[in-house]
C-alpha cells in the first residue's frame, strides 16, 4: 500500500508523545462462531461485511417544556456490545463438579487505561449461558467525545467464554478448537478478496502473534470504507487461557463536527500500528484476569449473574440549575430591550456550575401575548452566560475558545438539514460581536408540547461565552401550542430579535473589566 493513496488507512489520529488522542467508528457486526472441529481444509471465504450506519445521536429541540421556549440541542448516547448475544438455555448435560461466581470482566481493566482510551465511558456488563459456553462481557463506549472542532468515538468490547465439557472432550480442548478456528480465519483473511461494491474498500492486516499472553494470543487490524457513508477501523485480539477464550475489539475515530451528516467526510480512523499495539496490551489484562479466576476456582464452571441481563453504569449526571433569588445585574440592564421583544414577560434566572464552567441563565417569557383578533402569540428570550475559570480562579480563555468551537461545530454539523420535524438553517459568522460570533435559525414542528422557531446567536469575548435565543410562534386562539395551525416566527424576526438582544448584552459586557 502506498502511503497517501486512497487505499492507505488514514494517517494516525492516535495519541503519541505530546499529542492528543483520537477516536473510533462503528464496526461491522461480527457473527458468533459456534464450535466445530478444527477445519481440515482451508476456511470458507469470508462473507461480505455488513455495513452499519454510523451511530446517529438523536437531536431534539426542546421548546417551552415546563415553561420555557429557548431552544437547545440534546444529544443521546447509544451503547451496546459489538458482539451479538449468545442464546440458548443452560445445558443440563455434563454437570460441573462445582460452580462459582463468574469473573468480573469490567474489573480486569485498570481505571487509568479506561480513562486513557475511552474517557467518560458508559460501561455495560452482561453474562449469559448457552449449551456450549458461559459468557461474560464488558463494554466501554463513548460515541460523543468533544475535542475542539472534532467529535470523537471510542469503544472497547471484551467477551470471555468458558467452554463446557462435552462427552470425552474437555472444556480446555474445546476452547483450543475454537481458538484455532479464529486463528485460521484470521490467517485466511490476510489474503482473502471479499466481493465489494463499487467504491467500497477493505484491508485486513496479517495476523500478529502476541507472545507471553495466556496459552496463545494474536491480534489483527481491519480497515474499511465505502464511497460516501462509512469509514471505520478497529483492532481485534483473541486469546486462550485454559478452558476460556477471550475476544477483544478496540475502535477509535474522529470526524470534524461541521462534516456533512451521515458521511465519511473528514473521518480519521485508528491506524494499523496503533490498533495492534493497543489490543495487544489490552488482551494481556484479561488473560491475566482469567488466569487469576481459574487459579482461585480450579476445575469449576463459572455461573452467570442470576438475572442474566445487562447492567450499565455511566458518569454521574450534571447538576441541575437552581433558581437564583434575584435577576443578575447584567440581565437587569437589558430589561428595556428584552421587554420590547417580549412584552409583559414572566422572568426567571437560574445558575449552576459544571467543572470550570459557571453558568447563569436569564429568561423572559410570555405565552399568551395578544396577536390580533383571535390570535395568540408566544415570545421567549433566553440568555445563557458561560464564564470559564481555571483551578486558581483566574480566567480560562482557552476553555472558552474550546467550548465555542465545540458548539459551533455541533451546530454546523446539523446546518441545512432536517430530521424528525426539526429544520436547521445555515450557520453564519457575525462581525462586531466580541471576538467570535455566529447565528443560526431553527424551526421545530410536531415535536413535544410546542411548535416554534428560534433565532440563536453564540458569541465569545475572552473567557466568556454567551448564547442568546429568541423564539416564538402564533396560532388561532383555542388551538394547542403544537397544533398544525401554528404559524412559526419568521427567520427575519427570530434572528433580528436574537441579534438585537445579543448586541445589547455585548455592550454591557464591554463595560466590564477584561474577563469579567
Amino acid at each position: 500500500m502506498n502511503p497517501g493513496s486512497e487505499y492507505q488507512p488514514p494517517t494516525t489520529p492516535y495519541q503519541g508523545p505530546g499529542r492528543p488522542f483520537e477516536p473510533q467508528g462503528p464496526p461491522p457486526t461480527m457473527p458468533t462462531v459456534p464450535y466445530m472441529p478444527p477445519p481440515q481444509g482451508p476456511p470458507p471465504p469470508p462473507r461480505r461485511p455488513s455495513w452499519l450506519l454510523p451511530t446517529l445521536a438523536a437531536a431534539l429541540v426542546v421548546l417551552v417544556a415546563a415553561g420555557g421556549v429557548g431552544a437547545y440541542l440534546v444529544y443521546g448516547k447509544v451503547s451496546g456490545s459489538l458482539f451479538p448475544a449468545t442464546t440458548g438455555q443452560p445445558s443440563s448435560s455434563q454437570p460441573p463438579a462445582g460452580a462459582a461466581k463468574g469473573p468480573d470482566v469490567c474489573a480486569m481493566l485498570p481505571k487509568e487505561e479506561v480513562d486513557r482510551l475511552v474517557p467518560e465511558a458508559t460501561v455495560t456488563k452482561s453474562s449469559r449461558e448457552s449449551d456450549a459456553t458461559v459468557t461474560f462481557s464488558c463494554n466501554w463506549v463513548n460515541r460523543n467525545i468533544s475535542f475542539g472542532e472534532f467529535r470523537r468515538e471510542r469503544e472497547i468490547d471484551v467477551r470471555i467464554e468458558q467452554w463446557k465439557p462435552e462427552g470425552a472432550k474437555t472444556g480446555r480442548s474445546l476452547a483450543q478448537g475454537s481458538y484455532e478456528i479464529d486463528y485460521g480465519g484470521g490467517k485466511y483473511g490476510e489474503t482473502a478478496k471479499p466481493t465489494l461494491d463499487p467504491g467500497e474498500k477493505m484491508y485486513v492486516s496479517p495476523v500478529k502473534d502476541i507472545p507471553g499472553v495466556g496459552d496463545g494470543a494474536f491480534a489483527q487490524y481491519t480497515w474499511s470504507r465505502d464511497k460516501k457513508l462509512m469509514w471505520f477501523a478497529y483492532g481485534k485480539a483473541h486469546a486462550r487461557v485454559g478452558d476460556m477464550t477471550i475476544e477483544l475489539k478496540y475502535q477509535a475515530d474522529q470526524q470534524r463536527k461541521d462534516a456533512q451528516i451521515l458521511s465519511n467526510d473528514t473521518v480519521q480512523a485508528i491506524t494499523e500500528e496503533n490498533a495492534i499495539r493497543e489490543v495487544s496490551g489490552l488482551i494481556a489484562y484479561f488473560a491475566k484476569g482469567a488466569a487469576a479466576w481459574q487459579a482461585k476456582n480450579p476445575n469449576v464452571l463459572a455461573q452467570p449473574e442470576p438475572s442474566q441481563s445487562a447492567s450499565a453504569t455511566s458518569a454521574p449526571p450534571e447538576p441541575s440549575p437552581s433558581v437564583l433569588p434575584s435577576f443578575p445585574a447584567d440581565c437587569t440592564a437589558l430589561t428595556e430591550v428584552a421587554t420590547r421583544l417580549v412584552p409583559d414577560p414572566e422572568t426567571r434566572a437560574r445558575g449552576t456550575t459544571i467543572g470550570a464552567d459557571s453558568q447563569t441563565e436569564c429568561r423572559w417569557l410570555n405565552k399568551n401575548l395578544p396577536g390580533g383578533e383571535g390570535i395568540i402569540k408566544i415570545r421567549s428570550a433566553l440568555i445563557t452566560v458561560h464564564r470559564f475559570t481555571n483551578r486558581a480562579g483566574g480566567v480560562d480563555e482557552a476553555s472558552a475558545k474550546g467550548y465555542y468551537a465545540s458548539r459551533r461545530g455541533s451546530d454546523q454539523h446539523m446546518a441545512q438539514s432536517s430530521m424528525g420535524g426539526i429544520t436547521w438553517g445555515k450557520v453564519a459568522d457575525v462581525e462586531g460581536l466580541g471576538e467570535q460570533a455566529y447565528r443560526q435559525f431553527v424551526q421545530t414542528r410536531g415535536r413535544g408540547e410546542v411548535s416554534a422557531s428560534s433565532g440563536s446567536v453564540l458569541m465569545r469575548k475572552g473567557a466568556v461565552v454567551v448564547r442568546v435565543d429568541y423564539s416564538g410562534h402564533q396560532r388561532p386562539e383555542g388551538e394547542p401550542t403544537n397544533s398544525p395551525k401554528v404559524k412559526l416566527m419568521t427567520e427575519k424576526d427570530a434572528l433580528g430579535g436574537a441579534l438585537t438582544l445579543a448586541r445589547a448584552y455585548m455592550a454591557e459586557l464591554d463595560k466590564q473589566p477584561a474577563g469579567g
